[in-house]
């Protein structure tokens, strides 16, 4: 298996109410428009939103279940003013702060938001290395 993850699909409870988190709060590019499912292109992998019922339907598994999911998604940023931005941008499109940004263990920035769905996302600044793919909106 090649070391990639192509798309991370998240089941959702309304899926008009995700799309406009993702897409009028945080300006995450929508490609197309279906009424059943949702995509945004990132910059490396896609974010699919797709109903948490069908979702569940399609992997053949339970849709109950809450609580702490076990993962979280993350958002890697330059300086740590973008953490507190972007941070600062989500809870006024939406999200739920849960942890707010700080200096970390490992050196580095970060905090958590919860989005509409309960999904969390950790907002950080690594002072050490990028990570992810070349960033293609830094100015400079």
């Amino acid at each position: 298996m090649q070391p990639r993850v192509s798309m991370i699909t998240l089941g959702v409870a309304d899926l008009e109410r995700s799309k406009k988190f993702y897409r009028d709060g945080l300006g995450f590019p929508l490609m197309g428009e279906d009424p059943k499912v949702a995509f945004f292109t990132l910059n490396g992998t896609w974010l699919g939103l797709y109903g948490r019922d069908a979702l569940a339907e399609d992997a053949t598994i339970s849709p109950e279940g809450g609580g702490f999911p076990g993962f979280a998604l993350a958002h890697n940023v330059a300086s740590e003013a973008e953490v507190d931005a972007v941070l600062a941008q989500a809870v006024a499109a939406g999200a739920e702060l849960v942890k707010p940004a700080q200096k970390v263990f490992w050196g580095g920035y970060s905090g958590y938001f919860r989005d509409p769905d309960g999904f969390l996302w950790e907002v950080a600044c690594n002072p050490f290395f990028w990570v992810g793919p070349p960033d293609t909106t830094a100015q400079g």
